[in-house]
């Protein structure tokens, strides 16, 4: 009975009734899926022929490598320096933006003069094209000459700091950090006016201070869109390239090269068109992996 149930639904499903008519909707719904499929079905498929092809831009012979690509791209160093940087910079963002995040919607969530324009310069950030904003910071701010870090070190008396030569990596987590955090302030900002009034105003009644409040009252009522905010910006974060190329173009050596911009020195720049699709596919394996322990944790906290 209940697979006689579930052939009706499915052969029910294009088609919906309306006014006492039938419509059938697959033909409206066919061209998007169809878009859609070939949108992500062929750069798949090409990337997965390449990467089992000895293809160099340079050299106009191809031919079949089989996992060669993947065995020289696996023994490569550069590569698990590479993952490794990725791991750094995702993990240390996602950290600095859940907390910042999570302390700004506190903090906007108040009642104090000029909070909408507060607010409004807060979220600006968000809006900035990643290379603008990694222009910003590299020549208004980070230069050990002309940037306003520098001024203040000068003025202090104390030795301007080259942040891309002296520390790269934190330069990088810096600015991809002020680009992310709008966002988690949005969603956990969202989240924080959702809670209902009297429950704040019982736990104040019962003596709760404000430390109080927030451990036990407001951060766990947080739980969900943190991990919604974790979540989206993971999946973004893995493919962080801009502020990279503008900044330190993957350096000093390989102190900031993740896998997006290492696919990127593979193919546009060494024309290795075979080893970039292999690294691609590896990106694509990561991704999946790191989604699906993402995406079962988000279900988890959704469901309790």
């Amino acid at each position: 009975m209940s697979a006689s149930i579930a052939t009706g639904a499915v052969k029910s499903a294009p088609t919906v009734r309306r006014s006492g008519q039938k419509v059938r909707t697959l033909p409206f719904v066919a061209p998007a899926v169809l878009i859609l499929l070939v949108w992500m079905i062929v750069p798949l498929a090409m990337t997965l022929y390449f990467s089992a092809m000895r293809y160099n831009l340079l050299n106009p012979v191809v031919e079949f490598a089989g996992i060669g690509n993947y065995q020289y791209l696996l023994e490569d160093p550069s590569l698990w320096t590479s993952m490794w940087n990725t791991l750094v910079l995702v993990g240390s963002v996602l950290v600095i933006t859940v907390v910042a995040g999570t302390l700004l919607a506190v903090l906007f969530d108040q009642d104090f003069p000029g909070r909408g324009v507060a607010r409004l310069f807060a979220i600006a950030p968000f809006f900035v094209m990643p290379t603008v904003s990694a222009l910003i910071w590299k020549n208004l701010l980070m230069h050990p000459i002309n940037g306003i870090f520098g001024w203040f070190s000068r003025l202090f008396g104390f030795q301007p700091v080259d942040w891309f030569a002296e520390y790269p990596m934190t330069a990088v987590i810096m600015i991809v950090s002020w680009q992310w955090i709008p966002f988690a302030l949005l969603i956990l900002l969202t989240a924080i006016q959702s809670l209902d009034n009297e429950q704040k105003e019982a736990a104040r009644m019962d003596g709760a201070g404000p430390i109080s409040m927030f451990f036990f009252i407001i951060l766990p009522h947080l739980g969900r869109a943190i991990s919604v905010v974790v979540m989206i910006e993971t999946i973004f974060l893995l493919t962080v390239f801009a502020e990279i190329f503008v900044t330190t173009s993957g350096g000093p050596g390989l102190a900031t090269t993740n896998l997006a911009f290492l696919i990127y020195v593979r193919a546009l720049l060494e024309y290795d068109v075979g080893g970039a699709s292999a690294g691609g596919v590896i990106a694509i394996i990561l991704a999946n992996i790191v989604a699906f322990f993402v995406v079962r944790t988000v279900a988890r906290n959704l469901e309790a």
